[in-house]
């Protein structure tokens, strides 16, 4: 074996030499291409008896990123690769990893859980990991928000931070945040090939290449370790035990959010199965928080914690005194719940990484930095209002990507606050004065945009959401259900993919009917029979599709948001307030179209 700059290659194997031909080929391309020039000394071929082998050149980015470099060719087929191509090179090349078209497949299940290891020492981030400072959050909701928060929080107390989370909305990059952003483009294509080309030469038969949802944390590891931040934040992705960030074996602090009903074809059908699930992460005598939880749950916790003398304490919901009149960045009254374990979580991470212990049983503010981190952090499509680019006044877009019964209710509430009072008009940022004033003055209609995985149950999602919103009297004049954009085995980049014209409109049909029926039993009518108040209409594409009194099919989401701005254009007295939720694919996808 042949041990040349941190990479171990066999000398005789036909695709090393490929790669290597490759790496040098990039090798004296980029020296070709450097301004001004500089010497660099060049490795010595190595002969063996089969013939001549190059040793791999050395990695080249740490001398690139100090030198100005003229326009680097990137070789494919002997043709110019423009940066664009290039990033979706790699993005064809990640999702060359999904093997399902849907998350609920063996490895979630534990299926050859072991060869995380494996990988973990064909990228040399076995030591590494064991020196990242970890706070590891798992939950059914809120887990996102709580890392976010926590991020916020120890970034304005002045360390670096690293933070991984799932899914993005718009670009995957939104996984990997560094100091409160998402990675540059430049590096994370340095540190994807990095550890895609490693895995592709080592791995074989017995060792196949990482699946999708496992080669992600793997490249968070290598991007914190090698960016050596101080916290590394890191959300299970699914479940908890079998997930692949669960390969630390020594946080300094874990975290179980709210446990609901979600995954259940994986995780199990009672809240006692999930709960166990979740508490996977929990690891010999670290310290764990979770919120307070639905009695079921909380004794399996606890008894999980018990086994392993794992500390489990519950953190209250964040009393709103302790923010000196501010409000939390993240809207909605859950977020206290999620703000209350952050805040817990990054306490005990100072006093375990022998940083200035802050007490926190106060009745005044909190600290300045913890404030600050609570009260600007961000996170994309949970609870975010966005006013449409073409009609600013006539069109406000609510998004939140709730898809589980007790987050749909939270998203409910939070919406008809909202809608209910104008005063939140003042965070749209609208830059021409006269929109705020017209659009105060306006009537205002509940629009409904809906979309779910078919795994989920919409007559647990969709009750809740209506009711809970009846009850703080919004009601919907419509609901609109649309198929998402993006695919589940594709990873998709800003450009938005085209749209299928053979797109399979079965699971918006059994939305519609539910919905439907709702509609006319909350009315006091008998639920079935709903088809006989529908008609089909042709939409934009001249496509067939359903259309009913309180609701409509749209075969692309396009449709759907041409047909909403063109109706707020007819009716200018009218400010359309549209709720997206059911999915965090359809809230990405929204954003994709109404921030063009």
């Amino acid at each position: 074996m042949i041990k040349d700059s941190g990479q171990s290659l066999s000398a005789t194997n036909p695709q090393t030499k490929t790669k290597r031909c490759h790496y040098w080929r990039m090798w004296f391309l980029a020296l070709k291409f450097l301004n001004p020039p500089i010497p660099i000394p060049i490795p010595i071929p190595i002969s063996s008896s089969l013939g001549l082998h190059f040793s791999t050149p050395p990695l080249i980015s740490p001398i690139l990123s100090s030198i100005q470099i003229k326009n680097i060719p990137m070789a494919k087929g002997g043709s110019m690769e423009s940066a664009a191509d290039r990033y979706q090179s790699t993005l064809d090349a990640l999702s060359s990893l999904i093997t399902k078209k849907s998350r609920a497949d063996k490895s979630n299940k534990g299926d050859r859980y072991d060869l995380l290891f494996d990988y973990l020492k064909i990228l040399e981030l076995d030591e590494a990991i064991s020196q990242l400072k970890i706070i590891h959050v798992a939950g059914t909701k809120g887990k996102g928000s709580t890392c976010t928060f926590a991020e916020s929080i120890l970034r304005n107390c002045g360390f670096r931070t690293g933070l991984f989370t799932s899914p993005h909305l718009i670009d995957v990059r939104e996984r990997f945040r560094l100091d409160g952003l998402e990675i540059s483009e430049e590096k994370f294509l340095e540190y994807f090939w990095w550890c895609y080309d490693r895995l592709k030469e080592e791995t074989n038969d017995d060792v196949p290449m990482p699946t999708y949802f496992r080669f992600l944390p793997l490249l968070a590891f290598k991007i914190f370790a090698a960016e050596q931040v101080d916290v590394a934040i890191l959300e299970v992705g699914l479940g908890g035990r079998f997930d692949a960030t669960n390969v630390v074996e020594k946080p300094i602090v874990c975290g179980i959010s709210s446990l609901g009903y979600d995954h259940m074809e994986i995780l199990g059908n009672t809240l006692g199965e999930i709960a166990g699930e979740k508490a996977g992460i929990f690891k010999h005598e670290i310290p764990a928080f979770t919120v307070p939880q639905p009695d079921e749950a909380m004794h399996v916790l606890e008894e999980k914690a018990s086994k392993l003398n794992v500390n489990l304490q519950v953190a209250h919901p964040l009393n709103v005194n302790l923010l000196n009149g501010l409000k939390l960045a993240l809207e909605g009254e859950h977020q206290y719940l999620n703000a209350g374990l952050a805040v817990a979580l990054c306490s005990t991470w100072l006093q375990r990484t022998g940083h200035p212990i802050i007490d926190f049983n106060q009745t005044g503010p909190l600290p300045e930095p913890f404030i600050k981190g609570l009260t600007t952090a961000s996170l994309q499509g949970r609870a975010q209002i966005v006013p449409d680019i073409e009609s600013p006044g006539n069109l406000v877009f609510y998004l939140d990507g709730a898809h589980s019964p007790e987050s749909m209710e939270a998203c409910a509430r939070w919406f008809s606050l909202c809608t209910r009072d104008d005063n939140h008009l003042s965070n749209l940022n609208y830059q021409p004065q006269q929109h705020m004033d017209e659009g105060s003055k306006k009537d205002t209609a509940q629009i409904l945009l809906f979309n779910c995985m078919s795994v989920r149950d919409p007559q647990l999602l969709l009750p809740r959401l209506m009711r809970t919103c009846a009850s703080h009297g919004v009601c919907f004049k419509k609901a609109l259900f649309v198929p998402n954009i993006s695919v589940y085995h594709k990873v998709g980049s800003q450009a938005l993919p085209t749209i299928d014209p053979q797109v399979d409109l079965s699971w918006q049909f059994a939305l519609q009917r539910a919905w439907e029926s709702l509609m006319q039993s909350d009315k006091g009518g008998e639920p079935s029979n709903t088809d006989q108040a529908c008609e089909e209409v042709k939409d934009d594409t001249g496509m067939s599709v359903m259309g009913c009194k309180n609701s409509s099919i749209f075969s692309s989401l396009p449709s759907a948001i041409k047909w909403l701005r063109d109706t707020a254009q007819k009716d200018r007295f009218v400010r359309f307030q549209v709720l997206v939720t059911g999915s965090l694919h359809l809230v990405g996808d929204v954003l994709r179209l109404i921030k063009k």
